[in-house]
């Protein structure tokens, strides 16, 4: 039960405006904790202050806290916030990667296919569900070289990666 179920809704639709929006009031219904303005425009307002704040990780914290700012901003609900958990990913492509196929000795996780998981799994946010990694291919290159920062992987190498994280979110 959450803090609006205690609420008068007639009561909300006979506020004043300032008051119904100080309880996130529907402009239709009057129903409490209703945002279809913010469902709007949330995901692009979301998405630029999830990527302010991940700017001061650098461009890589400006990818992930974008993408994760544009699902919350966009109302899409705790289950899709919860498909993109980056400390999940992180915490699960650590411990993978060492074991895929294209992995190469001496290369490290942190400097070198984070970066590329990031982009795949960050980015699928910004698709719709039926999205293919195929037809957004030049998008996430796009991405791979705004955020790659030392990696050593050229995009060849790193879109493996991301493929990999894109379907593990998808």
């Amino acid at each position: 039960m959450n803090n609006n179920d205690n609420i008068d809704r007639a009561a909300v639709k006979e506020m004043s405006d300032e008051t119904r929006h100080d309880l996130n009031a529907d402009p239709i219904t009057g129903e409490p904790g209703s945002h279809p303005v913010g469902t709007g425009v949330g995901g692009i307002g979301g998405a630029a202050a999830g990527a302010a704040i991940g700017s001061m990780a650098g461009p890589l914290g400006t990818l992930i806290g974008g993408a994760i700012g544009a699902i919350v901003g966009g109302g899409a609900g705790h289950a899709a916030a919860e498909a993109i958990d980056p400390t999940r990913e992180e915490a699960y492509w650590r411990a993978q990667y060492s074991n895929a196929d294209y992995y190469r000795e001496g290369h490290d996780f942190d400097r070198d296919y984070h970066p590329a998981y990031a982009v795949g799994y960050a980015n699928r946010a910004r698709y719709g569900v039926d999205a293919r990694f195929e037809d957004h291919e030049s998008d996430l290159e796009q991405s791979w070289n705004e955020v790659k920062g030392d990696s050593r992987l050229a995009w060849e190498d790193a879109k493996r990666a991301s493929y990999d994280a894109w379907h593990r979110v998808s």
